[in-house]
């Protein structure tokens, strides 16, 4: 994975959206990541290991008996996503 200052990549976007196909780019901002560019391809893959991670979870959940439904799940993950800002 490369990393680049953001003005690196705003200077030579061009060639970073290229290279990016190949391998994600970190884009840093006084040496802290502020963003990752990556394909289409890659992306899409991380989309559906998250899927296959809470399909894992909801069906563990369920065969321990610790199903929750849809409004309690929703009140958890807004919670949890609070907790991560």
């Amino acid at each position: 994975m490369q990393h680049i200052s953001s003005s690196q990549f705003k200077n030579q976007f061009g060639e970073f959206l290229a290279s990016s196909r190949d391998e994600p780019i970190t884009v840093e901002k006084s040496g802290r990541p502020v963003a990752v560019v990556l394909s289409p391809i890659e992306y899409e893959h991380l989309l559906r290991l998250e899927d296959l991670y809470w399909i894992a979870r909801a069906e563990a959940a369920e065969a321990a008996g610790e199903w929750v439904g849809h409004d309690d799940a929703v009140r958890l993950l807004a919670g949890r996503l609070r907790q991560s800002e």
